[in-house]
């Protein structure tokens, strides 16, 4: 199933089985959420798509490999439902899809991309040294079922005349080994390469960072080649954070993941999708 939500200005919000994509990015094996199109064209690169569930089991991240969908219309306005199943963590493979490394080794690539994540000092060197390791060995991402299945719902109200959005996820019955879940929201790098806050701040490109908290009440990503924003909002029980990658083929991601422990088991929040003037 494939359902697409006309907005404004040829705007629109598609998510599904078939969504274009570009296949060359490791994610395109992933479920993905809401696609932005402008003009037809999707705006996602290598970004899962906005409202898109994710689990974190300490360093271990366990994404979504499947979703069931079913919506309701009145005029302009929808109701989407997912059930997104969640069942597939990152792997490393090396040719032929041969998986490399054990659980150390896992282990240690996970704790890795968090120091990247949390720590801003080491991310350049951390960052560099993954990039050369990827090309001396020619290590690829892919994605390998997790050996268990987990499902989040998650339900979109959306406004096709105004572009707001407001989703809400339940996470209940979660088992008790999962210490976070996150609730991401991102587009395409190249197209969203501008960054601003109610607080002032204004940041372009590398300037972003790749996880850093936002404690602002809005923010949003622009892109001028496509005169589009989505601006989101603090959540109660959440923390939100923003970050931005480009890396080759590998990464190509802009905007925003709302993290919370799974003793809240729900979140709402709103986001709202915007042309610039």
């Amino acid at each position: 199933m494939e359902i697409d939500i006309p907005l404004f200005e040829g705007l629109s919000l598609k998510i599904g089985h078939t969504l274009p994509g570009r296949k060359e990015y490791p994610t395109a094996n992933l479920q993905k959420g809401f696609i932005l199109m402008d003009q037809g064209q999707e705006l996602a690169e290598e970004a899962v798509g906005f409202g898109v569930p994710v689990l974190k089991r300490g360093f271990q991240t366990i994404f979504p490999g499947e979703v069931a969908l079913t919506w309701l219309r009145e005029g302009s306005t929808w109701e989407v439902t997912a059930r997104f199943k969640l069942n597939l963590i990152e792997k490393i493979s090396r040719g032929e899809n041969r998986s490399v490394g054990n659980k150390p080794f896992y282990a240690v690539k996970d704790f890795l991309a968090e120091v990247i994540r949390r720590l801003p000092m080491f991310r350049s060197f951390l960052t560099g040294i993954s990039s050369m390791l990827r090309r001396m060995f020619n290590w690829k991402t892919t994605y390998a079922e997790a050996g268990e299945s987990n499902e989040v719902k998650v339900i979109y109200r959306m406004e096709g005349e105004t572009g707001k959005v407001s989703v809400e996820i339940d996470a209940s019955g979660l088992p008790t080994d999962i210490t976070e879940v996150v609730l991401m929201n991102e587009q395409g790098a190249h197209a969203f390469d501008r960054y601003m806050d109610t607080s002032g701040i204004s940041l372009q490109g590398e300037e972003i960072g790749c996880w850093d908290e936002v404690n602002a009440e809005e923010a949003w990503f622009e892109s001028n080649t496509r005169q589009v924003a989505f601006r989101l909002y603090q959540a109660n029980g959440g923390r939100l954070f923003r970050g931005r990658e480009l890396i080759g083929t590998r990464l190509a991601w802009a905007g925003f993941g709302y993290s919370f422990p799974p003793s809240i088991q729900r979140l709402r929040y709103e986001m709202r999708i915007e042309r610039l003037a």
